[in-house]
C-alpha cells in the first residue's frame, strides 16, 4: 500500500491535533497546584473542591474509549472540530463559574468534550506519516502525554499567582479557537462513515459509562472515604461490576462493539498496554508525590514547587528528539528495558529522602525520571500501535490512552492508601521512642524547652511538646514517602520481565511500507 505523503497542510493540521491533545491533558493537573485559591473563590468546602478534578476525569475517561467509534464515523476532522470547539466553549464556562455546583458541571463537560481530542491525535501518527517517520513523530506525541501533567502544577502555579484561578481556563480559549478553526479546514485525513451510527451500541455506551466512571470514582474517592467501609464506595464498585459485565457481553455481541477488543489480540499490543498501564501510575503517581512532598514537609508554596519539579519537563525535552532518532536504529525492546531500568533506579534513589531534600537532591531522581519516560513512552507507542492494521488503529488508539489513564487512577488510589496506613505505622513506632523514660527523649526536650523559654516563658514546656510532635510528624510522613518510592522502584523492575514478550519489529522502523 502506498505511503502517505507529508505536505505543509497535513503537518500544521496535525500540529493543531496534538496542540489540542496537550491542552487536554495538561487541563488534568493545571488545578492541582491552585484548588485552595477556587475553594476560596467559589466557597466550596474541601470535599467538595477535589470535584474540580475528579469530574474531569470521570468524564474524560468515558469519552477516551468512545473515540474510536466517534472517529470512524465522524471522521478525525469532524470529532476533532466538536472536541477543540466543545472544550474552548467549557473552559470559558469554568472561568465564568460562580458556585462549585456550575463548576462541577462545566469541568465534567470539558473533560467528556475534550476527552475526544488525546486518541485522534494519537491514531492521525499512524495515518499521517508514513512508518520510516513515526519514531520521531511518536517523539513528539510522547513528549505531549508526558509532559503536559508534569508541567500542569507549574503552569498553574505561575497563572494563578500572576493573575488569578480564573486564568486556568481563560489560557485555553485563543489556543482552543485557533485549533479548531485549523483542524476545520486543513483537516483531510479520513471521510465520515457515517452508516456506523446506524448501529449506535446505547446498551453499550450506558454500561460503559458506569463501568468507567463508577471505576474511576471509586478510584478517586475511596481512600478519602475508608474504602468498602462506605456505603456510597460499596455501591458505585457493585455498580461497576454489574456494568462491566454488561459491557463486555455487548462487545462481544454488538453488529458495530461502541469498543473493539480485538486489539488485544495482538501480541504487541496487549504487552503494550500493559506496559503503559504502570507508566501511567509511575507519570501520575510522581507527578503527585513531588509536589505532596514539598508542600507538606517542607512547607514550599505552590510557586516554589513548580519551580522546582520543572526539572523532569526539562530533561524530557532534552530526550524527546534523542530517543525519537534512536528508536529509528535500536531494537525498540532494549530502549523500554532501559526506560524501565532507570526509571526503577531514579525511584529507589529517592528512598534516601530526608525531611531537608529541596531541588539540589532531587535534581538527580528527576533528571532521569524525565529521560526514562521518554525512553519509555516513545518505543512503547510505535511497538503497540505501529503494527497493527489501519482500520485498527482509531479504536485501538482509545484502549490504549484508556490504560494510561486508568493506570494513573488506579496507582493513585493505591499510593494515598498507602500514605495514610504508612504514616500511621510509622508515627506509633517514633512515637514509643519519645515517650517518657527514655533518656534521650527526654535530654531533647529539655534542651528545646530550654532553648524557647526566653520566647515563650511558662509555656516554653508547651511549646517544645508541640514542636517535638511535629517532627514526629514530619519524620514518619518522610519514612512513608520512601515506602512508596521503594514499591513504585520495585514495580518499575518488576517490567522488565515484560520485555523479552514484545515481538521484535519484522522490518526496521526506517524500511518502506506503512498504512
Amino acid at each position: 500500500m502506498e505511503e502517505p505523503k507529508v505536505t505543509p497542510r497535513r503537518l500544521i493540521a496535525f500540529f493543531a491535533l496534538v496542540f489540542g491533545m496537550f491542552m487536554a491533558i495538561l487541563d488534568i493537573q493545571i488545578v492541582s497546584s491552585s484548588l485552595s485559591e477556587i475553594q476560596a473563590g467559589l466557597s466550596a468546602s474541601p470535599d467538595e473542591i477535589s470535584w474540580v478534578q475528579t469530574s474531569y476525569l470521570i468524564a474524560e475517561v468515558i469519552m477516551i474509549p468512545l473515540s474510536g467509534f466517534l472517529a470512524r464515523a465522524m471522521s478525525t476532522r469532524i470529532l476533532f472540530v466538536i472536541s477543540a470547539g466543545g472544550f474552548t466553549l467549557a473552559s470559558a464556562l469554568c472561568a465564568t463559574a460562580t458556585s462549585i455546583d456550575q463548576m462541577i458541571v462545566y469541568r465534567a463537560l470539558q473533560g467528556f468534550i475534550g476527552g475526544g481530542m488525546i486518541p485522534t491525535a494519537f491514531a492521525a501518527a499512524y495515518t499521517v506519516f508514513p512508518k520510516r517517520a513515526q519514531p520521531a513523530v511518536m517523539a513528539l506525541v510522547g513528549l505531549t502525554v508526558t509532559l503536559a501533567p508534569t508541567i500542569g502544577p507549574t503552569v498553574g502555579g505561575y497563572l494563578t499567582e500572576l493573575f488569578s484561578w480564573h486564568w486556568l481556563f481563560l489560557v485555553n480559549v485563543v489556543p482552543g479557537i485557533a485549533a479548531t478553526l485549523i483542524a476545520w479546514f486543513l483537516v483531510d485525513f479520513d471521510e465520515p462513515d457515517w452508516g456506523l451510527l446506524k448501529h449506535f451500541d446505547v446498551v453499550g455506551l450506558i454500561s460503559m459509562a458506569i463501568f468507567l466512571g463508577s471505576l474511576e470514582f471509586v478510584l478517586e474517592e475511596g481512600q478519602k472515604n475508608d474504602w468498602f467501609d462506605d456505603r456510597g464506595i460499596t455501591l458505585l464498585a457493585l455498580a461497576a461490576t454489574v456494568a462491566a459485565g454488561v459491557f463486555f457481553w455487548r462487545v462481544l455481541t454488538a453488529r458495530e462493539p461502541i469498543v473493539d477488543l480485538r486489539a488485544f489480540l495482538d501480541r504487541n499490543f496487549a504487552v503494550g498496554s500493559l506496559l503503559t498501564f504502570v507508566l501511567g501510575i509511575g507519570l501520575y503517581g510522581l507527578t503527585y508525590l513531588y509536589p505532596l512532598y514539598l508542600a507538606r514537609v517542607r512547607g514550599l508554596s505552590a510557586l516554589q514547587i513548580g519551580e522546582t519539579v520543572f526539572v523532569t519537563g526539562a530533561f524530557m525535552f532534552v530526550a524527546a528528539p534523542i530517543v525519537g532518532s534512536l528508536a529509528r536504529k535500536v531494537d525498540p525492546r532494549m530502549l523500554i528495558g532501559f526506560g524501565f531500568a532507570l526509571f526503577a533506579i531514579s525511584t529507589f534513589d529517592l528512598t534516601r529522602l530526608t525531611g531537608d531534600w529541596a531541588f539540589g537532591e532531587l535534581f538527580l531522581p528527576q533528571a532521569m525520571r524525565g529521560v526514562a519516560l521518554m525512553a519509555c513512552m516513545i518505543p512503547i507507542n510505535v511497538i503497540s500501535l505501529g503494527t497493527l492494521p489501519p482500520e485498527r488503529i482509531k479504536n485501538a488508539s482509545g484502549l490504549f490512552n484508556l490504560t494510561r489513564n486508568l493506570g494513573g487512577a488506579f496507582g493513585l488510589a493505591v499510593i494515598n492508601t498507602l500514605l495514610q496506613s504508612r504514616a500511621t505505622l510509622h508515627g506509633e513506632r517514633l512515637a514509643e521512642h519519645v515517650a517518657w523514660g527514655n533518656p534521650i527523649a527526654e535530654d531533647r526536650l529539655a534542651d528545646m524547652t530550654a532553648a524557647l523559654t526566653p520566647t515563650l516563658g511558662s509555656d516554653a514546656g508547651a511549646g517544645a511538646l508541640a514542636r517535638l510532635s511535629g517532627l514526629v510528624q514530619s519524620q514518619s510522613m518522610v519514612m512513608t514517602f520512601a515506602d512508596v518510592f521503594f514499591l513504585i522502584a520495585v514495580l518499575f523492575a518488576a517490567m522488565l520481565l515484560l520485555v523479552p514478550l514484545v515481538a521484535k519489529p519484522t522490518a526496521p522502523a526506517g524500511a518502506a511500507g506503512g498504512h
